[in-house]
């Protein structure tokens, strides 16, 4: 018995653009509901938000139910995480500020079994290989994994054709925060420079036949993105969702009474 296909890293191979939703709410109550909305993918957010192995592990186990696969990204690309994470169950791992080659190389080696990687061999204790069920799981997880790095900084930029050469890695996503920060205009990443900056690197990106990704919430950058060839776009996050409809709820209530 095989491990399960990846419909995420399947659906970049074959040249479609998928859409999702980043989860920051920690909670896997909320993730579930997030499950049933429609999205493509869904982010666990492990860098930005207050999420721990058991938290994300909680949201994969809800999201298996679901439609949405479950992405995961890393605080931070440390080899025991993304092992940790991985035998947990995640297929899909988004790893942020990846400024090199030498970085990407080694998160290829991180997600990928002996002899070729280092990826650690238990697998018939976890719940990745649903506890030693799926008996040829080590000989074909390696396929199934999809590995995602972010380029946010100058340094990546102009490290990008080394980073896009690395065999094994599947997708660069470009984040429009961090990199707006780097280049000097911090909360404007509708900058004109920031903005030629992500467009000409989603273009870089897809030339290479990797696949290219990033976050916006505003729709003139999403469609200049998938324009420029982005195929994993990200168009919200659950905390903006609520945060968002919850002040504009009190906001009409309370303007009548003024």
């Amino acid at each position: 018995m095989p491990a399960p296909q990846n419909p995420f890293k399947h659906a970049l191979e074959n040249g479609k653009t998928v859409f999702g939703c980043w989860l920051g709410l920690a909670d896997p109550y909320s993730a579930e509901l997030m499950g049933t909305a429609g999205f493509d993918w869904l982010v666990i957010d492990g860098e930005h938000s207050p999420n721990d192995l058991r938290s994300i592990l909680a949201q994969l186990q809800v999201l298996e139910a679901s439609s949405s696969h479950p992405v995961v990204r890393v605080p931070i690309g440390e080899t025991y995480l993304i092992k940790q994470i991985l035998d947990a169950g995640a297929q899909t791992i988004l790893v942020p500020m990846v400024d090199s080659a030498d970085q990407a190389r080694q998160l290829v080696r991180d997600v990928t079994y002996p002899p070729h990687g280092n990826r650690g061999v238990g697998y018939a204790l976890s719940r990745a290989a649903q506890f030693s069920k799926i008996a040829d799981y080590g000989l074909t997880a390696d396929e199934q994994i999809c590995l995602l790095v972010q380029v946010e900084s100058r340094k990546g930029l102009d490290n990008l054709d080394d980073i896009l050469a690395v065999d094994g890695l599947d997708g660069v996503f470009i984040g429009p925060a961090d990199l707006a920060a780097d280049m000097g205009h911090m909360g404007n990443a509708a900058h004109p420079d920031v903005m030629a900056a992500i467009m000409g690197a989603i273009a870089k990106i897809d030339a290479s036949g990797k696949a290219a990704g990033i976050l916006s919430t505003q729709d003139d950058m999403t469609h200049a993105a998938i324009k420029a060839g982005a195929r994993f776009v990200a168009v919200g996050a659950d905390i903006l969702i609520l945060s968002h409809a919850a002040q504009s709820l009190a906001t009409k209530w309370n303007d009548t009474l003024k």
